[in-house]
């Protein structure tokens, strides 16, 4: 079976091919006989209905600085397409939402990776909410008092922006840590979004685990290690990833959220767990398969297309 896959991602030509989950697809579709066009969300249009883009075919190939031959730029309907992969990075504000409105209008008759509409309706620190027993204890809010309550209950808390990505933000706060209250200020003179506040676990000096999923179900985990003195384990911030196994834990989570993530349509996922603890689950573009790969020979991409291949069949 050949696809024509079309990729929405940032530039491919400021790419790192060492490190990028986009580029280990690209190049897994590629050895499987599929046809590969990029394009960026910036030149998506939709004109009497119909979805279209500015883009170019692609070959790519893992030479670092000539890893992507492109050719012309050119306008295509998307609908011509067998898949679109959606991989632009976040952040999750209004463009990336508008950019799966122009999506669902072609999706599932051309399949999009993942699901536009759930990607929407799966923000990647409030999707974790449906399933509390998972994660440890978690505020979402604007209000400056039930945060200072939360962090008298549970005492050192760790603060995100809701929509932060790769790290961005993260920030922890002892019980008497007294630059909270300007930390909050910093936050609302930035942006309208919440904050999230989570009990801060210790374990996550031991690592962070990025558990990937695959139509719901786990294909492998790496564990990625913040630096000395650091809180954050994000690769993206100097976080250092490990070969590490699936624990009867890990397991238990993928069970309990793999129906949800099949059933929405979200083939390509990751999560997080600290410890005992899951703590996101990313839809927009996740990442880890390369150094998944890389410790255990499994390529969580092949298995991706595999799927896909399987349902466009």
């Amino acid at each position: 079976m050949s696809l024509k896959v079309a990729v929405q991602m940032d530039p491919i030509e400021g790419i790192n091919i060492e490190g990028d989950t986009s580029f280990l697809m690209m190049e897994s579709a590629q050895a499987r006989g599929h046809s590969l066009f990029v394009y960026l969300t910036t030149t998506l249009a939709m004109e009497n209905g119909r979805i279209f883009a500015r883009g170019r075919d692609v070959t790519v190939q893992r030479v670092k600085g000539d890893h992507a031959r492109l050719g012309e730029m050119r306008k295509v309907e998307l609908s011509e397409f067998d898949v679109v992969l959606m991989r632009q990075d976040p952040p999750f504000d209004m463009h990336y939402i508008d950019a799966t409105f122009f999506l669902e209008a072609i999706h599932p008759k051309t399949l999009v990776v993942n699901n536009p509409a759930e990607v929407r309706s799966a923000p990647e620190k409030l999707f974790v909410t449906k399933f509390p027993d998972l994660q440890p204890p978690t505020l979402i809010t604007w209000d400056r008092a039930a945060i200072l309550d939360f962090r008298a209950e549970h005492g050192d808390i760790v603060l995100k922006p809701l929509n932060g990505r790769g790290g961005s933000g993260v920030t922890r706060h002892l019980k008497d840590d007294p630059n909270l209250d300007t930390l909050l200020e910093l936050h609302a003179e930035l942006g309208r979004e919440p904050v999230i506040v989570q009990k801060f676990l210790p374990s996550v000096t031991r690592g962070d685990k990025r558990i990937l999923l695959i139509d719901g179900e786990p294909v492998g985990a790496i564990n990625r290690v913040p630096a000395k003195g650091q809180i954050r384990s994000n690769l993206a911030v100097g976080g250092e990833a490990q070969p590490v196994e699936l624990s009867a834990r890990d397991r238990e989570i993928c069970a309990a959220i793999g129906p949800e993530l099949k059933a929405r349509g979200l083939i390509f996922v990751g999560i997080d767990v600290i410890g005992e603890w899951l703590t996101e689950i990313n839809v927009t573009s996740p990442t880890g398969a390369v150094a998944l790969k890389r410790f255990t020979g499994i390529d969580a991409t092949e298995v991706m297309w595999r799927r896909i291949e399987a349902l466009r069949a």
